[in-house]
């Protein structure tokens, strides 16, 4: 949230920012439902969900970097943990669906 507050306002930067905030905050929900969730397969589900909103995720920042909105450090970084949140959700998934 601190890195889309500081986003130069733009039409670009205010549709991505949108979608960045939705695919962002959705990781966490849906590993919070996880969590809770009353079988293996809905658990398993709720980690796809996270895998596929951290990998939306990772095309809003390249977006960003690409037409030159936002710090490329900190976009460079928040890409590097999102590539590795979504390494952990898909080997979780691997192994949840006995694949691994």
């Amino acid at each position: 949230m601190q890195f889309i507050s500081k986003l130069p306002q733009n039409p670009i930067t205010k549709v991505i920012s949108g979608q960045l905030v939705r695919s962002g905050t959705s990781i966490l929900s849906n590993y919070i439902e996880a969590r809770a969730s009353s079988s293996k397969r809905e658990f398993t589900n709720y980690f796809q969900i996270c895998l596929k909103s951290a990998n939306e995720s990772k095309v809003w920042l390249a977006l960003l970097r690409d037409t030159n909105n936002g710090d490329k450090k900190e976009i460079a970084y928040l890409l590097k943990e999102l590539n590795e949140i979504a390494n952990i959700f898909a080997s979780s998934i691997l192994s949840l669906k006995g694949k691994k």
